[in-house]
């Protein structure tokens, strides 16, 4: 027996030694492989985003730009209450690769149809040991940005659960320059002045607006952004400790609820992390569509009633300046005036805003007012209402009010005083869009967050504000021509925006004072004129009294300007210095200039006109526009693709252009 013992045992050691030679084998050959990587490229194949394990063992993300990395290895994952964060212990399951290139038409916007052109890899992962959850990774590549985002998907170990957290990061190889807005606060309308900064000065303390502006030295220009925001919370940037140039994702929280950002229940689908890229700043503006393709088809099936156009706007900011035959307020006298404004110019639009009901019952107007009258008057004169109301009332009574304005013949609402982004107030905002489309309401989301591509999902949503526009004219010195030139780079990359240009009180740098009374406008008349053209704004106001507007140079401007186009392109332009934007309507062209408080002279090539003879009407600054900024010059010359104009731009200035096509 001890024989066979010492037998048996030598036998069982030589197969322990193999066992062991086998494991250094396989060791030594899976060592001398890299980890799979995990790819896909934009149509064009100038873009990639690959997804990789790192040598930590955590799966990471990069992005590369004609070769060359533009994103680091940057971390993935997500946090969840009261559980292991999904970001480790995980091995891929299965991919899924897929292709896609299709056209859809936007209602209104910067362009009459978008091309939607893209690849795609999804990436299942599973964790190897506990729960072994699982969470999905989808990667995605256009010509003009990449975007990833997560899935969580139906599984037995985890079915509902509470986001505290993103692990996602940016993580850049270098230091770059950069524009933002550091908020610093999650309660907030979105608005301030996108400052020129470097990545390292982005603190973890900050608290950074999307979109955020970089551009690594000779690299392209990156705009990050989010889209798809449903059933969310609004994504933050801001630094990491001890790792310069990286940023981190920071959710917005639940109020009163820190450490939770989403409630939700599987499956779920995160919003898109989106880098839009190209080799100027100017072509990301072209590109800015993006967003909207990464967001979810119309909801709305029939949206013909949905007309992109202009408004008048009565807002109730002091004494009334200029002599009227009836007291001004909020009554149907003063609604009638602006009707009357709206009509003679051919807006199609007058708003009512804050004043025509009290902010606790929208349903019913003040007193003052005669609503049935109100309402026939406008129709007659072929001009239809908008009204304002404050979110809590909207929130409270939308059930009740939105079949009412409906039965007014009321053709929309501007929605006030958000100012947060948290799950709780997206779904409000998805929830406001729904029910005004199901009455044939136009939307426009006012002190909000920014877009995030709910325009295509969501037609009848017009405008979004979310930028610190020309009403802050009224007790600052904010809104100056430099923020003017800033924000078309920065916010305009999330789409169109509730600026309200226009005013006709136009004032140089020296002769501008903040007032509630005849509020002024820091730059020229041109300045505000070319507002029109670069800024999108399928719905855009026309802020001022009438008699501000009556018979002056540049009305004629104003009233021919339309708010949605066919076609778009960013002629020059530099950030926080100057732009020229040419947007065509039909065979007509509209041309927008814009420069901060540096006068300046550019000739302008009219390369992007077709085969033919155009005319274009200019209106520029005039010679004395320096100094009187309401001096606005107006002529008339042919032009052919061939031509180049020479154009002066006053400090604060600006021009626009009409070419149209001769027959």
């Amino acid at each position: 027996m001890a024989i066979d013992g010492n037998v048996h045992a030598s036998r069982g050691s030589r197969c322990r030694a193999l066992a062991t030679a086998l494991v250094c084998i396989l060791f030594l050959s899976a060592s001398a492989f890299p980890a799979p990587i995990y790819t896909t490229e934009s149509p064009n194949r100038k873009l990639s985003i690959s997804l990789k394990r790192s040598a930590a063992g955590e799966f990471v993300y990069t992005v590369s730009y004609e070769g060359k990395v533009v994103l680091g290895d940057s971390p993935l994952g997500l946090s969840l209450k009261g559980e292991p964060a999904l970001n480790h212990d995980l091995q891929v399951v299965t991919t899924k690769r897929s292709t896609y290139d299709q056209t859809w038409n936007p209602v209104a916007g910067p362009q009459k149809q978008v091309r939607n052109r893209y690849q795609e890899i999804e990436i299942a992962l599973r964790e190897s040991t506990g729960a072994k959850r699982r969470l999905d990774i989808i990667l995605r590549a256009y010509d003009e940005g990449v975007a990833l985002r997560y899935r969580i998907p139906e599984q037995p170990n985890l079915s509902s659960f509470v986001i505290s957290a993103e692990q996602t990061g940016f993580a850049f190889p270098s230091d770059a320059e950069a524009y933002g807005l550091n908020i610093g606060k999650f309660v907030s309308p979105s608005e301030g002045e996108f400052a020129k900064i470097r990545l390292d000065d982005i603190s973890p303390d900050s608290l950074f607006l999307l979109p955020l502006l970089v551009h690594p030295k000779n690299g392209p220009w990156i705009g990050l952004l989010e889209a798809d925001l449903t059933d969310y919370a609004g994504l933050y940037l801001r630094g990491v400790d001890n790792r310069p140039h990286h940023l981190a994702a920071v959710l917005s929280p639940l109020p009163g609820r820190p450490g939770e950002a989403v409630v939700a229940k599987a499956p779920k689908l995160t919003p898109w992390r989106v880098l839009m890229i190209a080799p100027t700043a100017g072509e990301l503006i072209e590109h800015n569509y993006l967003v909207r393709n990464l967001s979810r088809p119309s909801q709305v099936k029939d949206t013909s009633w949905i007309v992109p156009g202009k408004t008048s706007l009565f807002w109730w900011t002091g004494k009334y300046p200029y002599a009227t035959d009836f007291v001004p307020g909020p009554n149907t006298a003063t609604y009638k005036h602006f009707v009357d404004f709206s009509a003679e110019h051919h807006f199609e639009y007058a708003l009512l805003d804050d004043g025509w009901s009290t902010h606790e019952d929208i349903t019913q107007p003040v007193p003052t007012l005669d609503m049935d009258e109100l309402v026939r008057y406008a129709k007659s004169k072929n001009v239809r209402l908008l009204l304002w109301a404050p979110w809590t009332a909207v929130n409270q009574q939308m059930d009740a009010a939105f079949p009412i304005y409906e039965r007014w013949g009321v053709a929309g609402i501007k929605v006030d005083f958000m100012d947060r982004d948290d799950q709780e107030m997206v779904n409000f905002c998805e929830r406001v869009s729904q029910k005004a489309a199901q009455h044939h309401l136009l939307v426009d989301f006012h002190g909000t967050y920014k877009p995030t591509g709910e325009s295509r999902t969501y037609p009848n949503v017009l405008v979004r504000e979310a930028v610190m526009g020309l009403e802050y004219s009224l007790w600052s010195k904010r809104t100056t021509p430099e923020h003017d030139v800033t924000i078309p780079f920065t916010r305009m990359l999330a789409g169109g925006l509730d600026y309200a240009p226009g005013s006709f009180l136009n004032a140089t740098r020296e002769q501008f004072q903040p007032r509630d009374n005849e509020p002024m406008a820091q730059g020229t008349r041109a300045h505000q004129l070319g507002l029109y053209v670069v800024f999108e704004a399928p719905l855009a106001m026309v802020w001022g009294y009438p008699e501000a507007y009556r018979n002056q140079p540049g009305m004629e401007f104003l009233e021919q300007v339309p708010t949605s186009w066919d076609e778009t392109r960013v002629l020059q332009g530099a950030v926080g210095e100057f732009i020229t934007v040419a947007r065509r309507h039909g065979t007509d062209w509209y041309v927008g200039g814009l420069t901060n408080w540096d006068s300046r002279d550019i000739s302008l090539a009219m390369d992007f006109l077709g085969t033919g003879e155009y005319t274009a009407k200019i209106f520029a600054d005039g010679d004395d526009a320096d100094k009187h900024a309401t001096s606005l010059q107006v002529q008339q010359i042919p032009v052919t693709a061939q031509s180049s104009i020479p154009l002066r731009m006053a400090p604060g200035g600006g021009f626009v252009m009409i070419l149209s096509r001769k027959n």
